[in-house]
């Protein structure tokens, strides 16, 4: 009798936490789409666009010079990157290559979700993710969005004055702009929510995640009381690559309520570790021990094992 109440409480303790997940981000994907498809962004637009291309493209270096001018000249940004003092050579032939690759791709119409992970990447550099480790605010971001829209329309009303085709062109470079800014603005959160908390713990990689994430390990602050949930919400929102290759996707259906308590028809995403995938920590499989509801402590490791190892 006391050996089956043994074995029982045994596989009782072996019993498998599901590892799953669900209100995680959108994509940079799917919100290049959807908010593409919000904007109304079509080939009247791309047809009006595409005959101011040759204008803007003959004054791009004029473009991306006149920006890193005034942000010198402006002492909020020249203090943000460093050049209160004078202009970094170095750092500033950094800037003007990022800024020409990416006004090349705008200026080539390119709609691709290659961009639209670029873009997302982009935000995340600003948000002191980049190599040089430097925080722009994201009103600076948004601003110079805007700024750039104004550029274009003076480079077009100089370059083709009084030409019909013109406010219909800067329409559509305008949904563009908010496109690029939206993308932006996500990856810069998932970086600011990355750094938010008051303890580190440690995460390690192996196997094709250290493609994804291009290291062997990474610091990820957490809040006191986070639990293993948190981290896997925060690591998939800030590489969101990775899901694709860690995850089965399914849906759920459920209903919520308006705001006149009418019920509407929902559908979750819900994303469900494939077979083989392992996440540990500090040695120890949390789908045997502890599951997602885990506290966190400072100084823990979580390693993350894809199939195979």
């Amino acid at each position: 009798m006391f050996y089956l109440y043994t074995l029982s409480v045994e596989r009782m303790m072996t019993r498998p936490f599901p590892i799953e997940l669900s209100h995680l981000h959108p994509t940079p994907e799917e919100e290049w789409e959807r908010l593409r498809q919000f904007l109304s962004l079509g080939q009247d637009d791309i047809t009006a666009m595409l005959t101011t291309v040759e204008p803007l493209f003959r004054r791009g270096h004029e473009l991306v010079v006149g920006t890193y001018d005034y942000l010198l000249a402006n002492h909020d940004t020249a203090v943000i990157l460093g050049w209160e003092s004078g202009v970094d050579e170095s750092h500033l032939a950094e800037r003007r290559r990022f800024f020409t690759v990416w006004l090349a791709r705008t200026l080539g119409l390119d709609f691709s979700h290659d961009f639209a992970r670029y873009l997302f990447r982009a935000g995340q550099i600003h948000a002191a993710h980049g190599p040089r480790r430097i925080h722009v605010p994201d009103v600076y971001v948004t601003g110079s969005i805007s700024l750039m829209h104004a550029g274009f329309a003076r480079i077009l009303n100089e370059e083709m004055p009084g030409h019909p085709a013109i406010a219909a062109a800067l329409t559509g470079w305008n949904k563009v702009l908010t496109l690029h800014l939206h993308m932006m603005l996500l990856g810069y959160r998932t970086a600011r929510e990355w750094d938010a908390g008051d303890f580190t713990v440690q995460l390690a990689f192996y196997g094709r995640m250290r493609t994804i994430t291009h290291q062997a390990a990474i610091p990820l602050q957490l809040e006191t009381g986070s639990d293993m949930e948190t981290v896997l919400h925060k690591f998939f929102n800030y590489f969101p690559l990775a899901r694709q290759q860690v995850f089965d996707l399914a849906w759920e259906a459920g209903e919520r309520l308006d705001a006149h308590n009418t019920p509407w028809m929902t559908v979750e995403k819900r994303y469900q570790v494939k077979k083989g995938w392992r996440v540990l920590r500090n040695g120890r499989d949390i789908t045997y021990d502890g599951g997602l509801q885990q506290t966190l402590s400072p100084d823990d490791t979580i390693a993350f094992f894809p199939p195979g190892r």
